[in-house]
C-alpha cells in the first residue's frame, strides 16, 4: 500500500484531547476491511461500537460520519454511524434486498458540545445504546441485523463516509470496535462516565505541563502529520510524528530514532507457515539469532563440517541472506553478547586436536565483519551462556568431556577484565557431560543451571542449579534428569519455570529409549525450591524455546529422533493456566536440533536448524 498523507489537529478541549480531521486530504483516514477481517470477510452479526467524542451544535438537517464502511468502486455505503442534531444513527445495507435500513435514537443530545462516550451495542433485532453510563436506550428493529454482510472489497473510513461531504468536524477520542460483546459493563459504573475509557491512543491521555503549576489552559492545540501505509523512516527529521500501521493495527509516535507504540491490538497466534528454506554450509548443530545497532539483525549458524566453516546470515528484504564465512571445528553453538557499545559472538568448538580452543569474535564497525578476538581453552565445549551480574560480564562454557572420554571434568566460568579487555577465569563449577547452562534471575538472586548430560555409564543423572552468593555460584538443587540437553528459564504472571529437555534414557546394558518425558518446573516460594509442576512426552527433544504472542505464552520444543525415524513433529504449546501447556500445532522438521525466535517489521518468526541436514527453515507465524 503506497503511504497516505493527512492532517489531524490534537486539540485539548474541557481537560481532555482528541482529534480532528483537516485539511483536503481528511477523507485519506481509511485502510481495507481486510486488514481487520483477516480470516473472515463478513461483518459480526454482534458488535459494539465505543466512541468517545466532542460535537459543536450541528445545524438542520446536517448528519457527520463517525464511521463507515464502503464498498470499493461502485462506492456503495455498507455500514455507516452517523450523527445529526440531536439523533444518532446506525445506517445498514440488507444484503440480497439492495436497500439500506437505518436505526434511530432520538432525543440524545450529543451536539452539546461536550464530551460523551456512546457504546452501540448490536444483537439480532435488538440495538441498545448507553450514553455516559447512563440507562440505556433500546430499539426493537424489524429484521436482524445481517449475519451475512460482507466486508469483501470494501474500505473503512474514520470520521467520513469517503467523501468530503459529511465529513466529521467535532472531536474525536476513542473509537473501537468490540465484535461478539456488549461493551457496556466493561466501561460502567464509571467516576468519569463521559470519558470512559475502553483504548485510548496515550498522545491523548497526557496533558501540558504549565510553567507556573496551574492547571492547564484551554484550549490546547498542536497539528501532527499522521502517515498510513508501509513502515516509514524515524529521524530526528520525522521526531513526533505518528504513523498508522494498517498491517499490525497500531499507532506509533517517532521519538527522533525509532517508533514507539501508542496503541496497538493485542496479536494471537492463528497458523504458522513455512516462509524461508536457508541452506547452510553443513549439518547445523546451533543457531543464535540477535541485533547489531545500526546494521539490522543476523543469525550465527553453528556449522558441522570443520572444512567448511559457519556461516552468518544477515536479515534483508524479508529473509535472511549469506554474510560471512567464519572458521570453525565442528561448532556446536554461538552466543551474542554485547560489553559496554561491543559487539561479541563466542563459539563452542570442538577440535580434535590440543589444545581445544573456542573462540570469541568482535564486531569491527569499520570492517563491518566479525573478526578474531580472544581464544579460550575448552574440552568437548557444547554451549557458552553469558550474563552480567553487578555490572560484570561473565561467560560460563559447558564442557561436555575430556579427551580420554573422562565426562566428569569441570566447567569453567570468565570474568571480563575491564583492565585487559579480556576474559579471565573466575570460577570452576565440578559437571557431568555438560551440554548446556541456562542464567536467570529471581528478585534479588541470580542462578546458573546446568544440563548434564552422559557420566559414562547412564543418562539418568542429576543436573545442578547454583545461585550467586558472596561473589561465587554455589550449590541450590539437584534435579534427576535424562539424557538432558536444554534448559529454559521463563517467567508467567510472576511465577517462575524452569523445562529441560530430556534426550535419550541409556544405561551401560545398551538399551536407548528416545520417547521419553520431558519436565516443567516451578519454583516453589514455600519450600523454595523448583517442584515438578508438568511431564510433556517429547522424542530425544533437544530444545525448548519460549515466546510470547501479544498476551499468549508459548513453548516450542525441539523433537529430533524417535529411534527409528529423525523425520518427527516438533510441537508449539500455548500456556493454558491450570491446565499448564497444551500442544496447538505441529510443525514437520527433520532432525531438529534449535529453536529461535524473532520478530522483524514484517512480523514474527521461528527459525529452526537441523543436525541431519543442511536445510534450515524459517516459519512465519500468522497473527490476527
Amino acid at each position: 500500500m503506497e503511504a497516505l498523507s493527512f492532517q489531524l489537529q490534537m486539540v485539548q478541549s474541557r481537560g481532555s484531547r482528541g482529534f480532528r480531521l483537516t485539511g483536503t486530504m481528511a477523507t485519506a483516514m481509511s485502510f481495507p476491511a481486510s486488514q481487520i477481517f483477516t480470516n473472515c470477510n463478513y461483518f459480526p452479526a454482534e458488535f459494539s461500537l465505543v466512541a468517545t467524542l466532542k460535537i459543536i451544535r450541528l445545524k438542520h438537517k446536517t448528519s457527520e460520519y463517525i464511521f463507515s464502511m464502503v464498498k470499493e468502486g461502485p462506492d456503495l455505503l455498507l455500514l455507516g454511524l452517523r450523527v445529526s442534531e440531536n439523533h444518532l444513527h446506525l445506517v445498514i445495507m440488507s444484503p440480497g434486498l439492495g436497500r439500506r435500513s437505518r436505526v434511530t435514537f432520538r432525543d440524545v443530545n450529543l451536539d452539546d458540545n461536550r464530551w460523551h462516550t456512546v457504546v452501540l451495542a448490536v444483537t439480532g433485532q435488538h440495538a441498545t445504546l448507553t450514553i455516559d453510563c447512563r440507562p440505556p436506550l433500546e430499539i426493537k428493529q424489524i429484521q436482524s441485523f445481517p449475519s451475512a454482510l460482507s466486508t469483501k472489497g470494501s474500505r473503512f473510513f474514520i470520521g467520513s463516509r469517503g467523501q468530503w461531504r459529511g465529513r466529521f468536524t467535532g472531536l474525536l477520542r476513542q473509537l473501537v470496535l468490540l465484535p461478539g460483546s456488549d461493551a457496556r459493563p466493561r466501561l460502567c459504573p464509571n467516576s468519569e462516565a463521559s470519558l470512559a475509557e475502553l483504548s485510548v491512543p496515550h498522545v491523548l491521555k497526557s496533558t501540558p505541563l504549565q510553567p507556573d503549576g496551574q492547571g492547564p489552559v484551554y484550549p490546547y492545540e498542536a497539528e501532527t502529520r499522521v502517515t498510513v501505509g508501509d513502515h516509514p523512516p524515524c529521524s530526528k527529521r520525522e521526531h513526533g510524528q505518528l504513523w498508522f500501521n494498517t498491517q499490525s493495527k497500531g499507532l506509533f509516535i517517532c521519538d527522533g530514532l525509532m517508533w514507539r507504540t501508542l496503541l496497538q491490538s493485542k496479536e494471537r497466534l492463528d497458523y504458522v507457515e513455512d516462509y524461508q528454506d536457508l541452506y547452510t554450509r553443513s549439518k547445523t548443530l546451533g543457531i543464535e539469532v540477535f541485533s547489531i545497532p545500526s546494521e539490522g539483525l543476523f543469525m550465527a549458524a553453528a556449522n558441522k563440517d570443520s572444512r567448511l566453516g559457519s556461516g552468518i546470515f544477515r536479515w534483508k528484504n524479508g529473509s535472511f541472506h549469506f554474510y560471512q564465512n567464519i572458521s570453525t571445528q565442528e561448532a556446536r553453538a554461538w552466543k551474542h553478547f554485547t560489553i559496554d557499545d561491543k559487539t561479541f559472538l563466542v563459539v563452542a568448538d570442538l577440535r580434535e586436536v590440543e589444545p581445544e580452543l573456542s573462540v570469541i569474535y568482535r564486531w569491527n564497525k569499520r570492517r563491518r565483519r566479525f573478526v578474531r578476538y580472544q581464544a579460550l581453552e575448552t574440552h568437548g565445549a557444547q554451549d557458552w551462556e553469558a550474563f552480567q551480574i553487578h555490572n560484570n560480564s561473565f561467560l560460563v562454557v559447558a564442557n561436555h568431556r575430556a579427551r580420554d572420554f573422562n565426562y566428569n571434568i569441570h566447567s569453567v566460568i570468565y570474568r571480563w577484565n575491564p583492565d585487559t579487555k579480556l576474559f579471565e577465569v573466575n570460577q570452576t563449577l565440578q559437571t557431568t557431560g555438560a551440554f548446556d547452562w541456562e542464567f536467570f534471575t529471581v528478585g534479588p538472586y541470580h542462578f546458573l543451571v546446568v544440563a548434564n548430560t552422559f557420566d559414562g555409564r547412564t543418562t539418568t543423572i542429576s543436573s545442578t542449579i547454583y545461585v550467586w552468593l558472596d561473589g561465587h555460584f554455589k550449590n541450590f538443587q539437584n534435579i534427576t534428569t535424562v539424557g538432558a540437553t536444554d534448559w529454559e528459564a521463563f517467567q508467567i504472571d510472576g511465577r517462575f519455570f524452569l523445562v529441560v529437555a530430556n534426550s535419550h534414557k541409556f544405561a551401560d546394558t545398551g538399551q536407548s529409549l528416545y520417547s521419553l518425558n520431558s519436565t516443567v518446573y516451578e519454583l516453589n516460594s514455600l519450600t523454595q525450591t523448583f517442584i515438578r509442576f508438568q511431564e510433556i512426552l517429547t522424542h530425544s527433544a533437544l530444545d525448548w524455546e519460549f515466546f510470547i504472542i501479544g498476551d499468549e505464552k508459548f513453548l516450542v520444543v525441539a523433537n529430533s529422533h524417535d529411534g527409528s525415524s529423525y523425520s518427527l513433529n516438533s510441537i508449539i504449546y500455548r500456556w493454558q493456566g491450570y491446565e499448564g501447556f497444551v500442544p496447538v500445532h505441529s510443525l514437520p522438521t527433520f532432525g531438529c536440533r534449535d529453536w529461535e525466535h524473532f520478530r522483524t517489521d514484517e512480523g514474527s518468526f521461528l527459525i529452526y536448524s537441523s543436525a541431519t541436514s543442511r536445510l534450515s527453515k524459517v516459519f512465519r507465524l500468522r497473527t490476527y
